[in-house]
This record gives structure tokens, C-alpha cells and sequence, in this order.
């Protein structure tokens, strides 16, 4: 039990078995109309106070996963439509360096290697942004995390395999095109 006198707030604070807590309770409403008459019997449950201390920050967390999902499907949908574009743009490229000898994968690490550059080049920039910014709200917690480089490494493979993934697809379609079709009408 702790005893917690102030001017204006008076609180005692009794861990108390969870197995056998009407008793307590009905235990300590009857010893505090026995000491003090006049004043209500009020309690509460500090886990319970604790839990809407976070309820806050459950809903930011909440808000920022849909937030995220939302930016990471238009980021892809946008992607999509640069490669399709660079795709467009390089045919005949694509078509000579087939007709030369390149194999699928070469054509294909070639168009992935310009949007993994531009990916890898983002990731360096926001790592000290993200890491002064969840360096900042962790301040206010009493207890807090670390924040490790193991999860902006984890962050950069899932951002650069979103992106293979997502360019992957125009890829593969203009490394399988005829080259014969593209050089046709040169």
C-alpha cells in the first residue's frame, strides 16, 4: 500500500490479489466508512488509467498503418507507371540488346537497377529524419525502446522488394517481347 498525500490530490495505491478482489474492495469500502464518514468511497484500477494513457497512442498507430498503406499503394501504382513508361521508352534498346545476345535477366536487372537506385537513394535520405523523429516521440514514454539500424535496414529490404515487386511485373513483359516487333519499323 502506498499513501499519497498532496494538497489538492489524495490517493492511496493497494495491489491487491486479482483472485479475490470484491472482497478487497468491499473490505476497503467499509475500513474508509469507518475512518471517514463524510467522503465518498472512489477507486479505480491503475491499469485501467494506464491503458487510457495509451489510448492515444493506439489510435496514432492506427492512423499512421492506414496512412502508410494508403501512401504505399499509390507510391506502387505510380512506380507501376514509370516502368511501364521506361519500359515504353526503351523498346528499341531492349530489341537490340536481345537481337545482341542479352538474356531475360540481363534486360530485367537493367530496368530494376534504375528504380532500386532511386529507392536505396530515399532510404538514405529519410534514416535521419525517421530517426530524429522516432527519437523525439520516444522522449515521452518512461519507458522506451532503442532504435536499432537493424530496423531501418529492415525498412529499406521491404521498401526495395515493393519496389522490385512492383517494377518486376513491366520487366519481365518487355525482357519476353519479341525483339523482331520492336525493330520492325527501323
Amino acid at each position: 500500500m502506498y499513501l499519497l498525500l498532496n494538497e489538492e490530490v489524495r490517493y492511496i495505491s493497494i495491489r491487491t490479489d486479482p483472485e479475490v478482489i470484491t472482497q478487497t474492495l468491499a473490505f476497503l469500502e467499509n475500513k474508509w466508512k469507518a475512518f471517514v464518514p463524510g467522503q465518498p468511497f472512489e477507486y479505480f484500477f491503475l491499469d485501467d488509467d494506464f491503458d487510457s494513457l495509451y489510448k492515444a497512442e493506439k489510435k496514432i498507430v492506427q492512423l499512421f498503418t492506414s496512412f502508410s498503406i494508403l501512401a504505399i499503394l499509390v507510391a506502387c501504382l505510380g512506380l507501376f507507371g514509370l516502368a511501364s513508361f521506361t519500359a515504353e521508352q526503351r523498346t528499341k534498346e531492349i530489341g537490340i540488346r536481345k537481337v545482341l545476345g542479352a538474356t531475360v535477366s540481363n534486360v530485367i536487372v537493367l530496368l530494376t537497377k534504375e528504380f532500386s537506385k532511386w529507392v536505396l537513394l530515399a532510404n538514405i535520405i529519410a534514416w535521419p529524419v525517421a530517426y530524429f523523429a522516432m527519437h523525439r516521440w520516444l522522449q515521452s514514454f518512461a519507458y522506451r525502446i532503442n532504435i536499432g539500424v537493424w530496423m531501418f535496414f529492415l525498412a529499406a529490404l521491404l521498401a526495395l522488394a515493393i519496389a522490385l515487386v512492383t517494377v518486376s511485373y513491366q520487366a519481365v513483359r518487355a525482357a519476353l517481347a519479341n525483339p523482331a516487333e520492336s525493330l520492325r519499323y527501323e
